[in-house]
């Protein structure tokens, strides 16, 4: 039964909050975390760009991995929304099954 984290930056407090209410409603993660924001530097279109982002930590099932890059894909505004797939190893079984229990079944 594994679990992953999913990290994403988001160009807004509100943004963040918008793709956690939503993937939590439907059932695709069980929780979320939205952390200060950071700095972010990054090379887009030919230039450097420097954005304040707020990092969004979801987590889900393995099994759900992919309905919940499509969901945030289309809640998130950036036209290459940065999702990066954490693999959880080691989580407190206790903790496994409540995240399976309280999320949909793929």
């Amino acid at each position: 039964m594994p679990i992953i984290d999913i990290l994403v930056n988001c160009p807004s407090i509100q943004i963040a909050d918008t793709i956690s209410a939503a993937l939590i409603e439907q059932r695709l993660v069980a929780c979320s975390n939205r952390y200060a924001p950071v700095q972010s530097a990054y090379f887009w279109k030919g230039k450097v760009e420097q954005e304040e982002e707020h990092p969004l930590l979801l987590k889900t099932r393995l099994e759900l991995a992919q309905p919940v890059e499509d969901a945030i894909r289309a809640l998130h505004p950036y036209e290459v929304p940065p999702i990066i797939r954490i693999n959880v190893d080691g989580a407190n079984q206790d903790y496994v099954d409540w995240v399976h229990a309280v999320t949909r079944s793929p």
